[in-house]
């Protein structure tokens, strides 16, 4: 028996020492650090969790500033939830289209949707996903999907050369645990330890450097295709769900980080979110004559988020508000918009 398959799992693929500090940042429900035979599925699902956290933080520097406060002041974070995009598009080499290459690695860790968001204006659909064992505890999804079909004839050629070099990273080994996940909803740890990376590997881009004009193309009537086009299914954002998201925003603009000018407010009033800006990063592209040129792109950014309480309409108990809201994340997607305007 260990005595915590959710450490032994994290520290597989963190180290000791990075995986020791994801245990002193995140809040991890106690069931979930318990002394265990087996890795049930809601370990597996905060272990991955913890991965992707943790990817994030070295990816956006702000994010890792504000963690490194955190550690410093001995406060924690809350992950909320990771958003990951998607495009809908036949052709895509070997990755499935849409949600599809990410709700499958999902599904089997007790993930299970509970809401679907229209985002008209960027012709695009989201939708969360709650973990059923544990879903105000472990971290939820919002996995969107671009509809390409709403776009130009040249848009569509674009996307399509870009998504066509797409390799599958998910492994016969890895399906095979899932499966297992999925039929008795835990399997033993050397399984677990051995395919984390790869579900972990299904975060990230799976198509090749584009081209510079096919960047382009897509630039010109999304900025969330051209995002999707540098990185991938790679987590978009991460968010720390906190008690007082104005209170929050305004202790780091006054640090200097480069915070969202406003807050976003659900239509129930009870769902508020902030963000920083998406880090800058540095991409490689193929130029006309087939020379790799490094140019800069919006990378991921942190989010910040407030959660009311609600009465539940079948037992008529209190219950955190788990819910997104359409307008509140069209204006989230935009920190990841080249100028990095608020909409």
């Amino acid at each position: 028996m260990s005595a915590s398959p959710l450490k032994d799992l994290v520290e597989t693929v963190l180290g000791a020492d990075r995986s020791d500090e994801m245990f002193r940042l995140l809040v991890v429900h106690r069931d979930l650090t318990a002394p265990a035979e087996r890795v049930s599925r809601a370990v597996m699902a905060q272990a991955l969790n913890m991965v992707l956290f943790s990817d994030l933080l070295l990816r956006v520097p702000a994010a890792a500033e504000y963690a490194a406060d955190c550690l410093r002041d001995g406060r924690t974070i809350f992950h909320d939830h990771g958003a990951v995009r998607t495009v809908v598009m036949s052709g895509m080499g070997a990755l499935p289209s849409g949600e599809g290459a990410i709700v499958r690695v999902l599904k089997p860790l007790g993930y299970q949707q509970n809401g679907l968001y229209p985002l008209e204006r960027l012709k695009m659909t989201g939708r969360s996903y709650a973990q059923l064992d544990y879903p105000e505890d472990i971290a939820q999804f919002f996995v969107s999907e671009l509809h390409t079909d709403r776009f130009s004839p040249d848009f569509v050629k674009a996307a399509r050369a870009i998504t066509a070099t797409s390799r599958d990273p998910l492994s016969d080994e890895a399906k095979a645990v899932l499966a297992t996940f999925q039929a008795e909803g835990e399997i033993d740890l050397a399984a677990a330890a051995a395919v984390l990376p790869v579900l972990a590997a299904c975060f990230d881009r799976q198509h090749d450097a584009p081209t510079q004009a096919d960047y382009e193309a897509l630039l010109a009537e999304s900025a969330e295709m051209a995002w999707i086009a540098t990185e991938g299914n790679a987590f978009n954002h991460a968010t720390d769900r906190v008690d007082d998201v104005e209170a929050v925003a305004e202790t780091q603009k006054g640090l200097g980080r480069p915070m969202k000018d406003t807050v976003e407010v659900s239509g129930s009033g009870r769902v508020r979110q902030t963000a920083f800006r998406a880090a800058q990063v540095m991409r490689n592209f193929v130029d006309a004559d087939g020379t790799t040129v490094t140019r800069p792109a919006p990378g991921s950014f942190y989010e910040f988020i407030t959660r009311m309480q609600m009465t539940d309409e079948k037992t008529g108990r209190p219950r955190l508000d788990l819910a997104f809201d359409s307008s509140n994340a069209q204006g989230i997607f935009k920190m990841t918009a080249a100028a990095g305007a608020d909409r």
